[in-house]
């Protein structure tokens, strides 16, 4: 069923060449440009600029997200720079009383003077917290603001989403995921497949992705293969060899239809109802591959047939020395069939004396949600692995995280957003965010203070002011602390090892092993407390009250 992964050397010079292709310097929006004129033309395009990422809300009704793409966004930064022709066609589409010579400035840009402080990638994150901070040359780190967002929002909202499927299923049970024909395009689909199996899917059936990306990929056949034969004379060769080393090739019909009879006593089965189309479709395969033989069985009926028709066709590979791996079901109710196909499977292990009967795996697909994945596992059910498609890939419950970006500092000042809506306000100044651990290893708050304050110690009393809670103080100690961001890229260099999606998955779970389950529930989960130390918190208060004494400046001599 399963195919073996590519290196992880060979991953990452694809990955590399990938993201140039996917992410050029032009997929951004036309604003970013008019900005970034605006500024060379005033002569502030050296000014150094502080930008933030993150977002306002956890995805899907939750308690927690996981923050993915930095991966991505290292190696789009790492490349960034405009091609002559991407010069050439902004001057076609930027207002014509645009400055000559600023396309020139265009020409010699890139990110060597751009700094880049980050959450680990795979790291359970969330509401509020500012999860990136880009520092560098004002126009340059406009630029990037698109760009950077639509590299981790959509990979942060799915990885999350996979991680809640992975919470529903359980840790034993495997998944697959089959979305690539729902995903929202080619770049969608990779994107879904890479950061769903970080997020804790165990395969795909995405052949690209794991070309590109290492993930181990998973398939055999659909439901037109099996339609697509009638009769057993289209059964092409009719013969097989045992493993055994024994090269007379075996009448395999004939061996079918012996084992086909002896199923059908054994279980009471009507051998009028079997369907010989099903039964060619699935001996053709299992002589293409006698060792990955995995049959969707309920093209026409699972009782009757399908499930008949896979037992003959196991029992005659058995006997040839082969192991084939199991069926897979796409309709009606999975964990009421599993049972029956579990037990028709003991009682053909038993009866025959075939012990690989009892190593079959059970697969189950049928437009599998959070929801339904969540019923199937309260119920009893003998379902080995899950694929999941539609609903993990398009993010049906919310298809968009929401992260933004914003400017906190400019030339050393700190800069604030101040909005009528309290939610959009913004938290200005360079910050540092820690992440504080209770004695029994779980994270319980995160705190985020100005860069320039000493960080919280384990031991120690802190004082902080969550947010949302009307500026009432919180006193917490805590028994442990963490910085939660670090260095990632400078001076047009990635500074921390990249990670293989193998690595960042094991991140993922190593994270949120450490979350209190409180706030891992899928349902009505507790609310993780962010804060802000003293420090900060005052100058939130205290930098709209200047603002205001500055709107006279009309009349000022």
């Amino acid at each position: 069923m399963a195919a073996p992964s590519v290196s992880s050397s060979t991953c990452s010079g694809v990955m590399e060449r990938s993201i140039r292709e996917r992410v050029p310097p032009l997929l951004t929006d036309l604003y970013q440009f008019t900005m970034a004129y605006a500024y060379w033309r005033a002569g502030r395009h050296e000014e150094h600029a502080v930008f933030e990422l993150f977002f306002r809300d956890n995805p899907f009704g939750g308690g927690f997200s996981l923050f993915a793409g930095v991966h991505d966004c290292l190696l789009f930064l790492r490349s960034f720079r405009f091609a002559d022709e991407d010069v050439e066609f902004l001057r076609s589409v930027m207002p014509p009383d645009t400055d000559p010579a600023f396309f020139q400035f265009l020409r010699c840009l890139d990110c060597s003077g751009v700094t880049l402080h980050s959450v680990p990638e795979g790291t359970v994150v969330f509401a509020r917290v500012p999860l990136m901070e880009v520092a560098g040359p004002l126009p340059v780190v406009q630029l990037l603001e698109t760009s950077l967002l639509c590299l981790v929002n959509y990979a942060s909202l799915v990885c999350t989403n996979a991680a809640r499927f992975r919470l529903a299923a359980g840790p034993k049970r495997k998944l697959l995921e089959m979305g690539l024909r729902r995903a929202q395009g080619p770049d969608g689909g990779l994107t879904a497949s890479r950061y769903t199996h970080i997020g804790g899917f165990d395969l795909t059936s995405n052949v690209q992705a794991g070309f590109l990306f290492g993930i181990p990929v998973a398939g055999t056949m659909a439901h037109s293969y099996v339609t697509s034969f009638t009769s057993l004379e289209e059964v092409w060769p009719q013969t097989l060899s045992a493993v055994n080393g024994d090269h007379n090739p075996v009448d395999i019909i004939s061996l079918t239809k012996g084992w086909l009879s002896r199923v059908c006593e054994l279980l009471g089965a009507e051998p009028g109802k079997i369907h010989e189309g099903e039964l060619a479709a699935f001996l053709s395969y299992a002589i293409a591959y006698p060792q990955n033989f995995l049959p969707v069985i309920d093209s026409y009926s699972v009782g009757c047939s399908g499930l008949l028709n896979f037992c003959a066709v196991a029992l005659v590979l058995c006997e040839l020395g082969y192991r084939p791996v199991g069926v897979r079901l796409d309709s009606g109710d999975l964990c009421k069939q599993s049972l029956y196909v579990r037990r028709v499977f003991r009682l053909c292990g038993e009866h025959f004396s075939i012990p690989a009967f009892d190593s079959l795996i059970i697969v189950g697909t049928n437009n599998i949600s959070e929801e339904s994945l969540a019923e199937l596992n309260s119920k009893e059910n003998k379902i080995s692995v899950v694929g999941v498609g539609t609903h993990l890939v398009t993010c049906t419950k919310q298809p968009s995280l929401g992260c933004v970006y914003k400017l906190v500092e400019v030339r050393g000042r700190p800069r604030m957003k101040v909005s009528e809506d309290p939610e959009k306000s913004t938290v200005p100044g360079r910050k540092a965010v820690y992440r504080l651990i209770d004695a029994e290893g779980h994270p319980f708050l995160d705190v985020v203070c100005l860069a320039v304050e000493s960080p919280p110690e384990a031991g120690l009393p802190l004082s902080c002011y969550p947010l949302g809670c009307n500026h009432t103080a919180l006193s917490v100690t805590p028994a442990r602390v963490t910085c939660l961001r670090q260095e990632v890229f400078s001076k047009g260099q990635v500074t921390q090892p990249l990670c293989s999606a193998a690595e960042t998955r094991a991140k993922v779970q190593s994270s949120l092993q450490t979350l209190h389950p409180r706030h891992k529930r899928l349902q009505k989960p507790d609310s993780y407390t962010v804060a802000l130390s003293q420090k900060l918190h005052d100058m939130v208060k205290e930098i709209p009250k200047g603002s205001s004494n500055n709107t006279n400046f009309l009349l000022a001599n």
